[in-house]
């Protein structure tokens, strides 16, 4: 099976175990944005909400850095910008190559247009929605980048209600984020895992005794790692989960 054919199989299996089961229409634009930019569902590329899909800032990078983008101008368009309104507007200006004149993007973010839970970091969110804009310009991309949307719709206080329902290392999380132990159980059923080796992998990249014990982030970097090693070299990925096998004790 070819490279492509691969990564679109997953990228449908991962699609299916977070989102269900989804109209042909949507496979289809997933197979188109498979084809065109490669882009990864488990590595968290695109996201399928509201029945359409969105590209990420993390999916826009990675797509630039295998296009071998030159480089990324970002300035503070002060005119515009009101700190004590905490409103903020940055332009971005990205080079394909180098000598080109460049793909502008505009992003800006205040209170009104941004979600309560990045409060006091609505520079950040107006830097990374310029960033975005120039590369889904320079790139081509039609779709919405997910940080160029508005807040999340309903008061502050019911939005802080939802997140504090959601324990720690609950497997799930608030803000329709993938459950990480259905993405763990695709990526182990795809490319034929031993899951007692890959749990054991897990801890010790998380640093943990078990992989219970480590915090969402770490155990979605390790996801994002275990699908890439998968996807790029299955046996060297499958020497590395033996050395973690247990060895066997010889009987007297």
């Amino acid at each position: 099976m070819k490279k492509r054919e691969r990564v679109l199989r997953l990228n449908l299996d991962f699609a299916k175990a977070i989102w269900g089961q989804l109209p042909k229409i949507v496979q289809h634009e997933l197979e188109e944005l498979t084809a065109k930019y490669a882009l990864s569902v488990p590595l968290g590329d695109v996201k399928y909400m509201g029945d359409r899909w969105y590209v990420t800032h993390a999916g826009l990078l990675r797509l630039a850095q295998r296009r071998h983008c030159a480089g990324i101008k970002v300035q503070q368009v002060r005119e515009f910008c009101d700190p004590t309104m905490g409103r903020w507007v940055f332009k971005a200006t990205l080079y394909k190559n180098r000598g080109s004149q460049g793909f502008v993007g505009y992003g800006d973010a205040d209170p009104s247009n941004t979600s309560p839970l990045v409060r006091g970091a609505e520079m950040r969110v107006a830097e990374t929605r310029a960033v975005n804009r120039a590369l889904r310009k320079a790139y081509g991309i039609g779709l919405c980048s997910v940080e160029e949307l508005g807040g999340i719709t309903g008061s502050p206080s019911s939005t802080k209600e939802q997140i504090q329902s959601v324990k720690p290392h609950q497997n799930g999380s608030s803000n329709g984020q993938p459950k990480l132990r259905d993405r763990l159980c695709v990526l182990i059923r795809r490319h034929n895992l031993d899951p007692t080796l890959v749990k054991a992998y897990a801890a010790d990249f998380c640093g943990t005794s078990t992989l219970r014990e480590a915090n969402r982030e770490l155990v979605q970097s390790f996801i994002s790692h275990l699908a890439t090693a998968a996807q790029e070299n299955r046996d060297a990925l499958v020497c590395k989960l033996n050395s973690y096998a247990r060895p066997v004790e010889a009987k007297s």
